[in-house]
Formats: C-alpha cells, sequence, structure tokens
C-alpha cells in the first residue's frame, strides 16, 4: 500500500508558521516513506471560507517548496459525499435531529457536578435533550450521532498512533465515548457537515493512509476511528506533532496575522530561515 497523506487548511484566514510546521512534517513523512502528500482544501464552511485565502494557501505552501497533485479535493464539491455517509448512518438508527441552541444545552447543563466531565473534544458535552426526536424536523436542526447506540455496535476497535507524542496501540473505550464525547453533531446549520463527518469521509476518498494533523485534534481522534469503523472505512495510522506557540506559549492562531506566512515572506525572509524558525530542515 502506498503512504499517503496530508495537509488539510481551510480559506479563512492567512496560514501561520503553525501550519508550516504542519504542512511540512507531513511533506517529509511523504517523502521518508516514499509515498504522497496530498493537499485539500476544508472549505466546508461556506460563510467564513474565501478564495482570496485558497489563493493565499497556493502560493505560500509553494513558497515553501510544497507541491502536490492536482485537481485539489475541496469539500465544497462533495456534498453528496456527506449526505450518502450521514443516510448510512440514518439508515443504521444512529442520527437524530437536535435543534437546540448553545443557550439551551448550557441551561440543561445546570450547575457542574463534581466529577462529572463537562467539555469533550466536540465542545460541551450534550445531554441528549433531542435524543428522541425523529426524522423528518420541520424546524431549522443540527444532526446528532447516538454515540450511545453506536459503540453497542463497534465491537472492538483499535488504531496506531505513530507521533512521538502520543506513540503506541489504542483501543476505542465505549464508556470513555459516552461519558467523555457524547453525541457529536455530523450536519451542522448551513452547512453540509461537520468537520467530523467530512474529514473521515474525505480521507477514506483520497485513500490517506496516515492522518498527520496538530496534537489539538488528538482527544478527537476517537470520533474519527468511530465513525470509519461505522461507515466502513479503512482505519488509517495518525500522526500528531505538536503545536506551534508563541513566547507566551499560546498556541498560534489565524487571527494571529503577525506572524503569517505571507508577512514573513514580505519582510524578505527565506523558506530556509522560516522553516529554521520553527525547527525544521527543508
Amino acid at each position: 500500500m502506498t503512504f499517503r497523506t496530508r495537509f488539510a487548511p481551510s480559506p479563512t484566514g492567512p496560514l501561520h508558521l503553525g501550519h508550516a510546521y504542519s504542512a511540512m512534517v507531513a511533506a517529509q513523512q511523504a517523502l521518508a516513506n516514499d509515498g504522497a502528500f496530498l493537499l485539500r482544501i476544508e472549505d466546508i464552511d461556506q460563510s467564513r471560507s474565501r478564495p482570496h485565502w485558497e489563493a493565499q494557501i497556493y502560493e505560500d505552501l509553494a513558497w515553501l517548496g510544497l507541491s502536490w497533485p492536482v485537481p485539489v479535493m475541496r469539500q465544497s464539491d462533495r456534498t453528496m459525499a456527506y449526505r450518502t455517509a450521514l443516510d448510512q448512518l440514518t439508515d443504521m438508527g444512529l442520527t437524530y435531529p437536535c435543534v437546540c441552541r448553545r443557550a439551551d444545552i448550557e441551561a440543561a447543563a445546570g450547575a457542574p457536578q463534581e466529577g462529572v466531565q463537562q467539555f469533550g473534544p466536540d465542545g460541551r458535552i450534550y445531554p441528549g435533550t433531542c435524543r428522541g426526536r425523529a426524522f423528518p424536523e420541520t424546524v431549522d436542526h443540527v444532526v446528532r450521532l447516538n454515540v450511545e447506540k453506536s459503540v453497542e455496535q463497534l465491537g472492538a476497535r483499535a488504531f496506531t498512533e505513530a507521533g512521538p507524542l502520543y506513540a503506541g496501540e489504542y483501543s476505542l473505550d465505549a464508556e470513555a465515548l459516552v461519558q467523555s464525547v457524547g453525541d457529536v453533531i455530523l450536519v451542522r446549520r448551513g452547512m453540509a457537515a461537520s468537520y467530523h463527518l467530512a474529514v473521515v469521509v474525505d480521507d477514506a476518498a483520497q485513500g490517506i493512509t496516515q492522518v498527520t494533523r496538530g496534537a489539538d485534534l488528538w482527544e478527537a481522534t476517537q470520533i474519527h476511528v468511530m465513525l470509519q469503523a461505522l461507515l466502513g472505512l479503512p482505519i488509517p495510522t495518525y500522526h500528531h506533532h505538536a503545536l506551534i506557540r508563541d513566547d507566551a506559549g499560546k498556541r498560534l492562531a489565524k487571527r494571529d496575522d503577525a506572524r503569517a506566512i505571507a508577512k514573513y515572506r514580505d519582510d524578505g525572509m527565506t523558506p530556509k530561515e522560516l522553516l529554521g524558525l520553527i525547527g525544521l530542515r527543508p
């Protein structure tokens, strides 16, 4: 099997040093394994995605010396693929419509109970208010996965983490998925899919054998492996790398324009110098 990994940015702002690090780690992993480095544009949120940010992604990555097969996969072109996956989960009786707003969920959570986890990788753990609702809904809703029913169908599932931070073999923990993750959103309002559903469908479509991404997504891996197992998709190896942080230890974000790759380039920095800044070699 040919090694295939990817870099999957969202065109919602300029790429920063953290993106440069993630893209280069993925590309270097592909090179070391005589494999392929792919690019995917995660523009599922059309309300925030902009063509000029997508164009700058290509420009920034090319400046770093990266190349990738074309055409590039774009999530905005894949609505039917997400719908097919969602229908499969719905036919299995694992989804339901949820009309709760954020304020409703906060109110339902009530006062935090000692020892009870309040937040998971998908935000505040959903209390299950709408779990008894059935399709179709006549009001605006999101679609959630019934995790408790899902884990009953999973059986034993495991995945391999190859990154140095968490290297090892991991088995899905049904109790942890129910208690610490909860009923995740599969389709958000105004979008074709949530990140969780889209990423597993797209990774399978691109034949990704190793998912290379930041440690901030480590906790979401159990969600993605669960969805891969439910949908009958291959479970890739995962490689979570360390995050690039500023001098105060804060993780870099797109709103941190002062550290955008384009700004370093415009100031005369070379690609080699920028990679040295984040501890990598070309």
